[in-house]
This record gives structure tokens, sequence and C-alpha cells, in this order.
């Protein structure tokens, strides 16, 4: 398939951003948007695939990251230094992974023990989060600086919460690789705003 393209950097960059707003939810209600969570959870279980949007399970699965991405690029959302603080942090630990060959022979090796307990459980079975939150701890948790979720202690202190927040944060790193996969660069977000907006619009209008 046909990656670099201005599309689907857009989508790739709506998985990052979808990934912030729920991890937040997560940490600060206990809950998050079960559409979404399902659709970035099964970015990560998704490897091979005939498109971008595929990898999410479709364009509808993105539609609270284009919401958010769309709201902070055209200023209808105030900027959430939260959300702006994991996004920062995923981009920068992708980097990090994709110089450390080991690294990411450990990863695949775990998302590939995740996918086999996902055709028995499902993706959102305790199990394979749990599994997922597992590898994340063994590979990008031991990456310096370490992304650090605020929330309420009461969530962040409950095991199925935290490996949620964990495979989330799995998946925003499968964003941001496919944003790299797909051509997109720090400098291209700068000078492609307008473009990138205007494909949200875009991709709005599909969901």
């Amino acid at each position: 398939m046909e990656l670099n393209s201005i599309t689907n950097q857009t989508i790739a960059l709506a998985g990052i951003a979808q990934v912030a707003v729920l991890v937040q939810q997560l940490a600060t209600t206990g809950n998050c948007d079960q559409q979404a969570l399902e659709a970035s959870i099964g970015s990560v279980l998704k490897i091979d695939s005939d498109s971008v949007s595929d990898i999410y399970g479709g364009l509808e699965g993105l539609k609270l990251g284009f919401e958010q991405l769309n709201g902070q690029i055209n200023g209808e959302k105030a900027p959430d230094r939260e959300q702006g603080r994991y996004a920062a942090g995923i981009m920068f630990l992708q980097k990090k992974l994709s110089d450390n060959q080991t690294m990411l022979n450990t990863l695949q090796a775990g998302i590939i023990k995740a996918q086999a307990q996902t055709e028995q459980f499902g993706p959102l079975h305790e199990n394979v989060l749990a599994s997922l939150g597992d590898t994340y701890q063994k590979t990008i948790s031991t990456f310096q600086p370490r992304i650090m979720v605020n929330g309420e202690p009461n969530y962040l202190g409950r095991p199925d919460i935290t490996n949620k927040i964990r495979a989330l944060l799995l998946a925003g790193i499968r964003s941001a690789i496919l944003w790299r996969q797909c051509g997109g660069a720090r400098w291209k977000f700068i000078f492609f705003r307008n473009k990138i907006q205007a494909e949200l619009q875009n991709l709005l209008k599909r969901v």
C-alpha cells in the first residue's frame, strides 16, 4: 500500500492524539471511550494491513482522535498540557525504540503473544491487556525519560487501569511508528499545518 500521503500522516497523528485523550480519561475518571479504546488497542495487534485506516479497524474508530486533533489545530479547544506531554513523550520514545533492534525484537515477541490471546479472548480481555502492559514495561518503559501519567491515585493504583494505560501507550508508539513510515516529520507538522487541518475536515465527514 502507498504510505506517504497527507491522509495517512493525518490518520497516524489522530492515532497519537486519541491515545493521549484515552490515557487522560482513564487516569482521571477510571473510564474512557470504549470504541476508541478498542480501535487503539486493535492497532497494536494488527501488524499487517491493506490500508492505514484498516489498522484502526476503519476511520470510525479514530473519531475521538480526529475531533481532538482538529480542535487543537483550529483553536476550538484550549491546549491540554497533559495530553501534549503524553504525545510528545510517545514521539520521543518511538525514536529511541527505532534505534534499538533488540528492544524491537522483544516488542514484536510480546505483541505476537498478545495476538494469540486475542484470538481466544478478544482484544479488550484483561489477559490481553495485561500481556500488552507487561510488554510495555519490558520495552518502552525501560527508556528514559519515562512517560509519567498524572491522575487520581485510586485509579492509577488499580492493575486493570494501569494495564489499559500501558497498552494504550504502546498503541501510541504504534501510531508514531506509522507516522514516520508515512513520511511524517516534525517540520511537516509545522509547515503543513493547514493541509493537515483540511484533511482532518475531510476525514471527519467520513466518520
